[in-house]
């Protein structure tokens, strides 16, 4: 068996030796951009370079990317789906060399110094072409030459790549499947099929179009790229033949440690393996997030809205396999000792982990509580209906409604599952079509909230965004003034309305340190200072001076930004001119944002 630590050399080895040049994982937090919680894929902090920036690294890069997925939370638990993983990536920027990338994809997957898959069970998708872009002979020509025969044409739904929202780059993709042997579900099975003879495991991803406005047609992009990911786990079922991504590595010893703790077998049932699988996943994921750098805590709102969804579903799951969420403690354990060496962070973080876990769980198992007592006030409230309507001569059915379903499961936590369990128990059923409906109404309203364009660094580069950003880098300036160089960025989120920056102090700023940060950012705009950059080596801008805040993000050549003599920092911009551009610069509000990290929300007016 090829274990995955074999997988990402070979795929460095196979890359470098092509002449891309390794990046770091950055950050599961996205910087600066409001429009997703966590970085989804490899590509999400490299869309300034996709969109013409000049990469430190050149044009051509690899790298493993931590990622967080929750679109498919619903399905976490089947032999697929999880919501951390790592995507192998590699990148063109400015060019779209597709038959090279077809080539290099192909090497990889069947040559025996790599993954040593036999071409016969590979099977690959390309563009079938629309009204707006054409057919992809070119990829379809460019899989046969190599020798791959099962190539099929599909629509825009399987392989068309945008950006969220739809303007931005764009184009065709060509993805790559594992034959699993399963029989064909019909004549027309295709790996756009769900009957599970494709497995899909990797995605070379053509922007060679752009959307410039919300509604407009597709038109060439001057700079075309090339953007391609593998899952890392999903790799590892395809070329070892596993059942599942659970079948290996760190996520098998989880659940043998779960198996061992646990008053319900692993494969008892369907239902108990999808528990151990929930918990197994869930907890690597809170990991992730409370040990990233810009980590954040469990809250109500946003990233934290996750993790604590993350969080009370695992606790959910504990409860129906009789496992003490003691346990989840160890389960940390298993995850750092086994990723730690690749991203330092989260090994530094281990306590903090684990406390803030802890914290989630013990307050979750008292909510818990709370929503039996709920639910037996709507069984009451039920039957007290029934015993009126049956002295008028109505017979009401033993029903819980779509909605008092979804609010147990939104204001108390409680699952779904567990209260249609428990009507069944005591002769009830639930409107599970009306619990879908009002749970389909939350995720509209949710996904309208937070609905928008993902420009990575920044939101978007408009004159707005970058004169918060000068002005976030004439904060963070003063801040360092008032508290010491120890004091860093810990995070920060700019639109073009304002400007949002996470930094490290232990107390709540007074009235008088707000007034004296505002008086310092706003004399440096009186000032009329230029504000410049040049491009130097990471270690020359340390000896200049510089402040990095995330270094392992930065390549050998980076952009250090001046600010006269208040500000240097390395940093992607973009920025204003000149201090002048900002006007006047206001505090709106601070407060804590996690322990020991206060926020400051401020605005140009």
């Amino acid at each position: 068996m090829i274990s995955d630590i074999e997988i990402k050399n070979k795929w460095f080895e196979f890359f470098e030796s092509k002449g891309f040049k390794r990046i770091d994982s950055y950050s599961i937090i996205p910087e600066n951009d409001p429009t997703v919680l966590f970085t989804t894929a490899g590509m999400h902090p490299l869309v300034p370079y996709l969109l013409g920036e000049k990469h430190p690294k050149g044009n051509k890069i690899c790298n493993i990317q931590r990622c967080i997925r929750t679109t498919d939370i619903d399905e976490v638990g089947d032999d697929s789906h999880l919501t951390f993983f790592e995507m192998l990536g590699n990148w063109f920027l400015g060019e779209c060399d597709k038959k090279k990338m077809i080539e290099y994809s192909y090497e990889f997957i069947t040559s025996p110094k790599y993954l040593g898959i036999d071409k016969s069970r590979v099977a690959t998708t390309v563009f079938a072409g629309d009204e707006h872009a054409p057919r992809d002979e070119f990829a379809y020509n460019t899989w046969k030459a190599c020798g791959i025969e099962n190539v099929y044409y599909l629509d825009k739904k399987h392989n068309w790549w945008a950006l969220g929202g739809g303007v931005g780059p764009c184009g065709p993709d060509t993805e790559m499947f594992l034959d699993t042997g399963k029989e064909k579900c019909s004549e027309s099975c295709s790996p756009a099929c769900d009957c599970g003879k494709y497995l899909e495991f990797w995605n070379d991803v053509f922007m060679q179009y752009v959307v410039e406005k919300e509604g407009d047609q597709v038109k060439p992009l001057s700079k075309p790229n090339i953007d391609t990911g593998m899952g890392l786990e999903r790799a590892m079922v395809v070329i070892n033949g596993l059942s599942s991504v659970y079948d290996y590595g760190v996520l098998k010893n989880a659940i043998d440690l779960i198996e061992s703790r646990a008053g319900v077998k692993y494969l008892e049932s369907e239902k108990s393996k999808r528990s151990y699988r929930i918990i197994a996943d869930h907890i690597r994921s809170a990991l992730f997030i409370l040990g990233d750098e810009r980590g954040v805590v469990p809250s109500n709102v946003g990233q934290g809205y996750i993790l604590r969804r993350l969080i009370r579903r695992a606790v959910n799951c504990a409860r129906d396999i009789k496992l003490d969420t003691k346990y989840f403690s160890n389960l940390i354990d298993i995850y750092v000792d086994r990723h730690g060496e690749d991203y330092a962070d989260i090994k530094k973080n281990r306590e903090f982990a684990k406390t803030e876990l802890q914290k989630e769980v013990e307050k979750f198992s008292k909510a818990l509580e709370e929503g039996h007592k709920e639910f037996d006030k709507v069984i009451a409230g039920i039957e007290k209906h029934k015993e009126f309507a049956l002295k008028n001569g109505e017979i009401v059915p033993s029903v819980i409604s779509g909605k008092a379903c979804f609010r147990l499961y939104d204001t108390f936590g409680f699952p779904f599952e567990l209260t249609k369990e428990l009507a069944k128990e005591i002769g009830f059923s639930v409107d599970e079509e009306g619990y879908k409906k009002a749970y389909a109404e939350h995720q509209e309203k949710s996904r309208s909230a937070s609905a928008g364009t993902f420009k990575g660094g920044l939101a978007d580069t408009s004159e707005k965004s970058a004169y918060l950003h000068t002005a976030t880098h004439l904060l963070m300036a003063g801040l360092r003034k008032m508290f010491g160089a120890g004091v860093m960025q810990k995070g920060s989120n700019i639109t073009p309305e304002r400007m949002r920056l996470d930094f490290n102090v232990d107390h709540k700023l007074t009235a008088e340190e707000l007034k004296t940060l505002e008086d310092f950012v706003n004399d440096n705009i009186k000032r009329e200072i230029p504000v410049t950059f040049e491009e130097m080596s990471l270690d020359e801008a340390k000896k200049s001076g510089a402040v990095g805040v995330f270094e392992s993000k930065y390549g050998e050549k980076v952009k250090v930004y001046t600010i006269g003599d208040v500000s240097k920092e390395i940093c992607g911009g973009p920025h204003a001119k000149n201090t002048k551009d900002l006007h006047h610069f206001k505090i709106v509000k601070e407060e804590s944002s996690s322990a020991g990290i206060r926020r400051i929300k401020a605005i140009l007016d």
